[in-house]
C-alpha cells in the first residue's frame, strides 16, 4: 500500500480493514477534515459510497440500509456540527439495535478548547448510545500503531453486530495536510519492511471473530417446557424485531407444538408470510382486545420488542399469569412490569428447543376464539373500508397489495398504528419495517430510501405529512443514491394522533399547539426532486394508482388527504362496533 503521507495511509487501512470486516456501505457527507476518509472510501473498489449532503439524512439512510441487511453502514463526516447531526440516528439505532459505525473526522488535539474554527469536544459525543466508542491515536505510520487500528476497526465491527447489535463510534483527529499530497518523508519508503503487518494486514480479515449462539441449558427448557405444556390458554406474542427477517419457521414449530396462537406485531416480521397458512396468525388484537372479555392466558411467550398496540400491552399487564421474556441481550423491555421470567437466549433457539420438548398442546377452545374473532374482524374491516375512504383504509390497502417479495417502510405516529390495526395476516415475502426504538418521525424518508437502497425488491415508504415535511431533503437520495420507491402520504394537514390524547378537549391551545395545521401543498416535490406526484381522490384510484406504482420504474408519490378529525372518529366508531362482533 503507498501513499503519499500519513493521514492517507491511516484513512486507507482504517477503511481497508472495515471493508474486510464485512463492511460494504458508507454514507458520506461533504467536510474538509474527513478528506482523508473520504479520498479512500471513494477510492476502494469493493465499498459502494452514498453520498449525502446533509448529515442528519445520511445517519438516517444508513440506520434504514443496516435495519434491511443487519449489517454495518459506515458513516463518514467532518468535525463540528455534522457530527452532532448524526445523534438523532444513532438514539434510534441504539434503542433499536441496529448496527451502524459513525467515523467523524477531529481537529487535533492541540486545539481543543482554544476557540479554534469549527472545534468542539467530540469526546463521547453520543454518550452511552454507542456500544463501543474510541478517539484514535494521531495518524503514525508506525507498525504498532498500525496494527492497533486494524485491531480497533475489527472490534468496531465485531460490537455493531454483536448482541445487542448497536452503533460504535470512532471519532478520528487529522492535521493538515488532509488531501492526498505527497509529504517528503511522512511515510517510510521502506515501510513494507518495517510494518509488514501494520501496513499489509492479512489475507482477509486482520482479526478473525466468531460468535456463538446463547442457548438454553436442558434443564432450563425442561423447566419451561412444563410451564408450558398443557396450558388450555397461551399465546406467542411478537413485537417488533431486531433483525429484517427473523426465522418463521422455528415460530411456526413453536406454535403447533404449544397450540398457541401468535399475535404478531406488523414490525415483528411474522405477521407476513408463508407460516400463516400453518400457524395461527393474528392482526386485529388491537381492536377486539379491549371488548371482548377474554379469559385471562396462562402462559404468554413473548419475542421482540414491546408491541405497538397499546391495547395488547394492557391485556398482558392486567391478564397474564406467567409472561416470559425471552431477549438475546437479557434485557428487559417490558414496560408493563408484569413479566414473570426473563430468558436470555438466541429467539430461535429458545423457540426449536421448545418445540422439540413440548408435546402437548392445550385445549384448542381458547385459540378458536381468536380465530373466530379474527375471522369476524377482518370481514368486518373489508365492510368498512369498501364504503368509507379515511386513513387506516390507506394502510389496509397497501397491506393486501404490497408486492411479493416487497420491502415496506412505515413512519412512527398514526401509519404504523394504522398497520397494526389494518394491516391483515397474509402470505408473501413481505419486509415490513419501521423506527420503533425512540419512535420519531424524523428521518423516516431517509431510512426508507436507505432501507430500499440494500435490496432489489419493490420499496413502498408510508408515511405521514408532518414525517414528509421533517426529513424532505432525505428525497434528493432518489437521484444521488439512485433509489426507486412507491411514496404514500397521507396529508391530514397535522400531527392527527393527538386526537388520541386527552389534550384533544383543550382548546385552546389543540389546534395551534399540538395538531399544528400547516397549509402545505407539497406538490412542488415531485418538480424539485423529479418525481411523479399524484392525488387519487377515493378508494379505487388510489388502488389502481398504487398498483400501477409498484410495477412501474422510477418514483411515485400518492398524496391522500384527509381530516384527521373525522378520520378518528371513524376509527372510534369501527372500534366500538368490534364490540358487538367478539
Amino acid at each position: 500500500m503507498t501513499a503519499p503521507n500519513r493521514n492517507t495511509l491511516w484513512a486507507e487501512i482504517l477503511i481497508d480493514e472495515l471493508v474486510e470486516q464485512g463492511v460494504s456501505a458508507v454514507c458520506v457527507s461533504p467536510g474538509s477534515r474527513s478528506t482523508p476518509l473520504t479520498v479512500a472510501a471513494a477510492s476502494h473498489d469493493k465499498l459502494t459510497v452514498y453520498s449525502h449532503l446533509d448529515e442528519r439524512s445520511s445517519a438516517f439512510f444508513a440506520l434504514g440500509r443496516s435495519r434491511r441487511t443487519a449489517e454495518p453502514t459506515a458513516l463518514i463526516c467532518t468535525s463540528g456540527t455534522a457530527a452532532a447531526n448524526y445523534h438523532p440516528a444513532i438514539m434510534e439505532a441504539s434503542e433499536s439495535r441496529v448496527p451502524l459505525i459513525a467515523l467523524t473526522a477531529d481537529r487535533p488535539p492541540e486545539l481543543k478548547d482554544s476557540g479554534a474554527n469549527q472545534t468542539t469536544d467530540q469526546e463521547k459525543l453520543y454518550g452511552d448510545a454507542v456500544r463501543y466508542y474510541r478517539t484514535l491515536p494521531e495518524p503514525e505510520p508506525e507498525d504498532r500503531k498500525l496494527r492497533s487500528l486494524r485491531v480497533t476497526a475489527a472490534r468496531a465491527v465485531s460490537e455493531a453486530t454483536g448482541t445487542p447489535a448497536g452503533p460504535v463510534h470512532l471519532n478520528i483527529p487529522f492535521r493538515k495536510p488532509l488531501e492526498p499530497i505527497n509529504v517528503e518523508g511522512d511515510v517510510p519508503a521502506d515501510i513494507e519492511e518495517t510494518a509488514p503487518l501494520g501496513e499489509g494486514g492479512r489475507e482477509g480479515p486482520f482479526l478473525q471473530q466468531r460468535r456463538g449462539r446463547l442457548e438454553l441449558p436442558t434443564d432450563e427448557v425442561a423447566q419451561l417446557a412444563d410451564h408450558i405444556e398443557g396450558a388450555d390458554r397461551g399465546l406467542i406474542v411478537c413485537g417488533p424485531a431486531n433483525q429484517p427477517t427473523p426465522d418463521r419457521e422455528s415460530l411456526a414449530a413453536l406454535a403447533a407444538a404449544t397450540g398457541f396462537p401468535v399475535l404478531a406485531d406488523p414490525l415483528s416480521g411474522h405477521r407476513f408470510g408463508e407460516h400463516v397458512e400453518e400457524s395461527t396468525v393474528c392482526g386485529g388484537y388491537d381492536s377486539y382486545l379491549d371488548w371482548a372479555d377474554w379469559p385471562d392466558p396462562e402462559v404468554v411467550i413473548r419475542f421482540g420488542a414491546s408491541p405497538t398496540s397499546k391495547a395488547l400491552r394492557k391485556y398482558l399487564e392486567a391478564s397474564a399469569r406467567e409472561q416470559i421474556l425471552v431477549d438475546p441481550a437479557g434485557a428487559f423491555r417490558e414496560a408493563e412490569f408484569t413479566a414473570t421470567d426473563l430468558v436470555e437466549a438466541d429467539p430461535t433457539a429458545v423457540a426449536e428447543a421448545l418445540a422439540k420438548r413440548v408435546a402437548d398442546p392445550g385445549a384448542s377452545e381458547y385459540r378458536e376464539r381468536f380465530v373466530d374473532a379474527e375471522a369476524a374482524y377482518w370481514e368486518r374491516v373489508e365492510e368498512a373500508t369498501a364504503s368509507t375512504w379515511f386513513e387506516g383504509s390507506v394502510l389496509q390497502a397497501v397491506a393486501e397489495r404490497l408486492p411479493d417479495p416487497s420491502t415496506c417502510f412505515v413512519s412512527n405516529s398514526m401509519p404504523v398504528r394504522d398497520l397494526d390495526r389494518f394491516g391483515r395476516p397474509r402470505l408473501g415475502e413481505i419486509t415490513v419495517l419501521g423506527n420503533r426504538g425512540v419512535s420519531g418521525i424524523d428521518g423516516i424518508v431517509s431510512s426508507g430510501l436507505g432501507a430500499g437502497s440494500a435490496s432489489e425488491e419493490p420499496l413502498v415508504l408510508v408515511l405521514g405529512d408532518l414525517a414528509f415535511y421533517h426529513d424532505m431533503n432525505g428525497l434528493l437520495a432518489l437521484e444521488r443514491c439512485n433509489v426507486d420507491a412507491t411514496i404514500v402520504l397521507i396529508d391530514n394537514d397535522g400531527g392527527g394522533i393527538f386526537h388520541k390524547l386527552p389534550i384533544e378537549e383543550f382548546e385552546p391551545p389543540f389546534t395551534e399547539q399540538f395538531k399544528t395545521p400547516h397549509g402545505l401543498d407539497f406538490s412542488p416535490t415531485g418538480d424539485l426532486y423529479d418525481f411523479s406526484f399524484e392525488r387519487p381522490a377515493d378508494r379505487a384510484a388510489f388502488c389502481r394508482a398504487f398498483e400501477e406504482s409498484v410495477e412501474r420504474e422510477g418514483t411515485q408519490l400518492l398524496s391522500v388527504e384527509f381530516d384527521s378529525t373525522e378520520s378518528h372518529r371513524f376509527r372510534e366508531r369501527l372500534h366500538e362496533d368490534i364490540s358487538e362482533l367478539v
